[in-house]
């Protein structure tokens, strides 16, 4: 498996690197990401759906559990499991259309899920840190062979 880390020192640079990762990702793509509360995964989440166009506001979908982003240059499907009490619920919203091979599928809280979603090609880990004195974010990418 492929890693890489990064320091990401505010709320722009994780906009810049969502919309430099999404630069290689790809229809039917499976994207999990890790982190505490307030890591960071939804500015991410924010970044790579800008790059694809999205122009309004980007929030995680917590209670609704999928936001579907159709209309952009690839249709993108937000999801975050915090509050899914376990992964059978997902039956009932038709999980696998999700997965369809059409859509880049971004999974908040995934292990919330675990045996009900597909392997994930990209794993995304945030973490707050502090660097040279700097509060900031560490972020490390593993890809998937």
């Amino acid at each position: 498996m492929v890693k890489q880390e990064h320091f990401l020192a505010d709320e722009a640079a994780t906009l810049a690197m969502g919309k430099s990762l999404a630069a290689d990702l790809k229809p039917g793509m499976t994207v999990f990401l890790e982190g505490s509360l307030g890591a960071g995964k939804t500015t991410l989440c924010r970044g790579i759906l800008q790059f694809y166009g999205h122009r309004g506001t980007v929030k995680s979908p917590t209670y609704t559990l999928v936001e579907p982003y159709e209309k952009l240059v690839m249709p993108v499907c937000h999801f975050d499991l915090y509050r899914l009490g376990n992964g059978e619920e997902l039956e009932y919203i038709g999980i696998r259309d999700y997965f369809s091979g059409t859509n880049l599928c971004l999974v908040e809280w995934a292990e919330r899920a675990e045996g009900y979603l597909p392997k994930p090609d990209l794993i995304i880990t945030l973490a707050p840190i502090i660097k040279f004195g700097q509060h900031g974010r560490k972020l490390l990418v593993k890809f998937a062979p």
